[in-house]
């Protein structure tokens, strides 16, 4: 069911910081990273780090009711918040994940990149927040 990994998302206390470090620690190109964007719907500020074989999404809290404001007052400094896997049909794959017993913690709803994203707890994922998000329609080519 699961597709290939899409992007490992990482909660920062600083977009901006955090792109710095990519840049500067680690080599990568500035036009490799994407500029900030906002997902008010979400509570979130995010950009993407381009690799070569995936993507780094950084978050940081948009607005006091941020879902990741939580997450960063007990990691300060920042962490690896999900991992992003891609799946044919949203619904389809929020549909099996209740089957199987998983708790999913949202309806489909749209995320950073345009496409239908679910959250499956930590809880059933070996701790781990599980991002399932629909195969975007210009991957297919």
């Amino acid at each position: 069911m699961l597709g290939r990994l899409n992007h490992v998302g990482i909660a920062v206390p600083s977009i901006e910081d955090a792109k710095a470090t990519y840049r500067d620690l680690y080599g990568v190109p500035a036009d490799a990273i994407t500029e900030t964007r906002e997902l008010p719907a979400q509570g979130v500020k995010f950009a993407f780090v381009n690799v070569a074989n995936s993507q780094i999404e950084l978050i940081e809290p948009l607005g006091e009711d941020s879902p990741i404001r939580n997450f960063l007052e007990k990691n300060p400094k920042g962490g690896q918040h999900h991992v992003c896997f891609e799946v044919p049909d949203i619904y389809v794959a929020r549909d099996e994940m209740v089957v199987r017993g998983a708790k999913v913690l949202n309806e489909p709803r749209i995320g950073a990149h345009g496409t239908p994203i679910i959250f499956v707890h930590p809880k059933d994922s070996n701790g781990v927040l599980i991002e399932l998000m629909e195969t975007p329609k210009a991957a297919h080519g």
